[in-house]
């Protein structure tokens, strides 16, 4: 694999600004630095200045940031003090100025709420479920591999980490497979930052497409809510007693949720786990010589991406963490980006190495009550994927630098040129 070449003269500046500028200086929510992929400098200076890093901004308001592995996870278990229910603000680190405009979905909700409707999906991804999907992913995943172009430039991010994850999402909430295009769009709509992205103009756009993604999952609803219950997400929200009687907010949060926990985790996940192989061909002769090491790698791409870098909470009380005085009411922000970098817990952090002794000590997931309710699957979707590529191609080469997301909650690429030589 050809590696492309990191902007080093970028790299270098951002490092030198980082670790140059005043620590109350330094604002590590601007999506630019996330699109320039910079961000890690300033992660680094503050876990090494400033690990619990306070900030104002006029969008966000104010805000701690957490840049520590073990301050993360004291967050991140904790939500008895650390809440992330709508009705606090929620998960996002920008506040809808509306109340009535921030979705509600079990992920932005404290116990006993919370535990009630995630227990209703959960059975999607048990372990019998997901023993039964395996072959229809690798049906696929061969299919799309098999269909790639030889010898010409195309974007992998479209070809193959879309394509993969949409179908997944239309199997899990046995969506209309003519219309599962729609789901990336309802997922790239839900984590838009009006203002910021480009993608839609304003909140009340956003939500008019989320409203589009609500009148079209009604529909699903209306059909299965009287049918016999099924093995699919949208049957299982329509008959279980925590779920069945939804307020329709409730019904398009929890969609987003689903949604988007499907899609960007596993998307970029795809993308970036092929930057990384091309950035250090060393670990793709590796995995060459010893196709087993798939298994490591997997949680090893999902922490080198982390697909999503932060998650936020609200302080219920009072409270100190890293010698810091957090406020009742304060927005309190998990970078696991930087926790996923820490160099005391994580050796040699900033390197992509696929036979780590303890591959699965990343934070990509959350911990505690909120840790991803579809991890496996997304490790599995990822070590088909590997496993196929490996059956097909001694080389991928990565064409150009990758085009990243304008956003500080995806960590995501939208285009990542490569070419097959054959």
């Amino acid at each position: 694999m050809n590696a492309p070449t990191h902007d080093a003269e970028l790299q270098a500046l951002a490092r030198e600004e980082a670790f140059s500028m005043p620590i109350e200086e330094i604002d590590v929510s601007k999506p630019r630095l996330f699109q320039e992929d910079t961000i890690g400098h300033y992660f680094a200076r503050l876990r090494r200045d400033d690990p619990v890093h306070f900030f104002e901004n006029q969008f966000y308001g104010r805000f701690w940031s957490v840049t520590r592995y073990q301050d993360i996870m004291a967050v991140d278990t904790n939500h008895g003090v650390y809440s992330s229910d709508w009705t606090q603000g929620g998960i996002a680190l920008f506040n809808a100025p509306n109340p009535e405009q921030r979705l509600q979905m079990f992920i932005a909700m404290d116990p006993p709420k919370h535990d009630e409707q995630r227990k209703a999906v959960s059975p999607i991804v048990a372990p019998a479920n997901l023993a039964s999907m395996e072959s229809t992913i690798r049906a696929r995943t061969a299919k799309v591999l098999d269909e790639l172009p030889r010898n010409e430039e195309f974007n992998w991010v479209q070809r193959v980490s879309i394509e993969l994850t949409t179908q997944m999402l239309a199997t899990l909430f046995d969506f209309p497979f003519e219309d599962r295009k729609l789901l990336t769009w309802w997922s790239d709509v839900a984590t838009s930052v009006p203002e910021v992205d480009g993608l839609v103009e304003s909140q009340e756009a956003r939500l008019a497409e989320l409203g589009k993604m609500l009148a079209y999952f009604t529909k699903l609803w209306n059909e299965r809510v009287n049918a016999p219950p099924s093995n699919d997400l949208v049957s299982m929200l329509a008959h279980n007693p925590a779920t069945r009687h939804m307020s329709p907010m409730e019904y398009m949060g929890n969609l987003t949720l689903l949604i988007v926990g499907g899609n960007d985790t596993t998307r970029n996940s795809m993308t970036g786990g092929l930057l990384a192989m091309s950035r250090y061909p060393d670990e793709w002769a590796k995995l060459r010589a010893n196709p087993k090491l798939v298994d490591s790698m997997v949680p090893e791409i999902i922490r080198w991406q982390t697909p999503l870098p932060m998650m936020r909470r609200t302080a219920l009380q009072d409270v100190e963490l890293g010698g810091k005085k957090i406020l009742k009411g304060d927005k309190v922000v998990m970078w696991y980006l930087s926790g996923n970098r820490d160099e005391t817990m994580i050796d040699n952090p900033d390197a992509f190495i696929i036979d780590r002794p303890r591959p699965r000590q990343h934070l990509s997931f959350g911990f505690g009550i909120h840790r991803c309710v579809g991890n496996r699957l997304a490790e599995l979707q990822l070590k088909i994927l590997w496993e196929e590529i490996l059956k097909r191609f001694p080389v991928i080469e990565v064409t150009s630098e990758p085009k990243r997301l304008l956003s500080n909650f995806v960590r995501g690429i939208s285009d990542m040129q490569v070419r097959i030589p054959g």
